[in-house]
């Protein structure tokens, strides 16, 4: 089957991306409506040198979005992850793990201490992959969302770096 590569999204990536976006999205991870065919993940606060990208042979599996959450010097030391998705035919073969340590070396890299997060508290699976990469829990926003009808908490996570 090959091994996962991760490297930075090139500007040719947006139509894969925007494919995994609408395979991945469920009202349990998201408070987005459903994108639609053809959506867009590049936009000018959102740029390809914002996503790391998993690939396995020629075929991108999986995307992480990281960007500085606070444009303004005070917060220039913290990432924020605003989405991570993988393929539903690669889970379970390590590519958000991988992601998740790829943006960790990155925020490293670009100068951060803190690489934050937001996830639904109904997402377990995405809780327990971030508590198991060094991401606990700082707080949770009860009732932050209506999806799909029921009240959801935020729930957020940070990793000192």
């Amino acid at each position: 089957m090959g091994e996962v590569r991760i490297r930075k999204a090139l500007p040719r990536d947006e139509k894969r991306l925007a494919e995994l976006d609408r395979l991945t999205w469920a009202p349990e991870n998201s408070v987005m409506p459903r994108p639609s065919p053809g959506g867009h993940v590049y936009d000018r606060f959102h740029l390809p040198e914002h996503f790391l990208v998993a690939e396995l042979g020629d075929r991108v599996v999986g995307y992480l979005r990281m960007v500085q959450p606070v444009l303004q010097p005070s917060g220039a030391h913290v990432r924020q992850i605003q989405g991570l998705g993988v393929d539903p035919e690669a889970r379970g073969l390590g590519v958000g793990r991988l992601l998740l340590e790829a943006a960790v070396a990155e925020a490293g890299r670009q100068g951060a201490r803190k690489l934050t997060l937001r996830v639904l508290s109904g997402n377990t699976a995405a809780r327990r992959l971030y508590e198991r990469t060094g991401f606990t829990v700082e707080g949770v926003l009860r009732e932050e969302f209506l999806v799909e009808g029921r009240l959801v908490d935020d729930v957020l996570m940070a990793r000192f770096l």
